[in-house]
């Protein structure tokens, strides 16, 4: 079971790179650069994020991407749902119908009490937190480096 897909992996360090580098725009070969995302695959994931209003873009020398909001605002969840939807474990699907068990599964019950807890976590993190994150675990690296 993939939890994230690469399409969310993508978006999500696509996020962070425009967050690091501040207010300014970048352009999307940069991005593509820096992250190893596939430069035409990096595109669409850009263009959901402008039509979700994630991200703002602009044309011309000066142009390339750039985050709307500030980082602390963008919420891990909220970009999982653009490219996934809501967070299931379990679609309860059976040769692609539902599962005709569903509304009895005791299974299904267990594991909707999984997905709450799992949205709950999830919904704690932003943007902010995972560039604090990656802050963070360089000043480790760091630290052991110079001992």
């Amino acid at each position: 079971m993939k939890f994230l897909t690469k399409n969310t992996d993508y978006a999500v360090r696509a996020i962070i790179e425009l967050a690091i580098r501040g207010g300014s725009f970048i352009p999307a070969s940069e991005i593509s650069a820096k992250q190893d995302i596939p430069y035409q695959y990096l595109r669409r994931i850009l263009q959901l994020l402008i039509k979700e209003r994630v991200v703002t873009s602009r044309e011309g020398a000066s142009g390339g991407v750039k985050l709307k909001a500030n980082p602390s605002e963008v919420d891990l969840v909220d970009i999982i749902k653009i490219f996934q939807g809501d967070i299931q474990l379990s679609e309860c699907m059976f040769r692609k119908k539902v599962c005709s068990n569903r509304s009895k599964c005791v299974l299904r019950k267990r594991i909707k009490a999984i997905e709450e807890k799992v949205n709950h976590e999830l919904e704690g993190i932003t943007i902010q937190n995972l560039i604090d994150d990656i802050k963070e675990a360089s000043n480790e690296k760091k630290n052991n480096k110079n001992r």
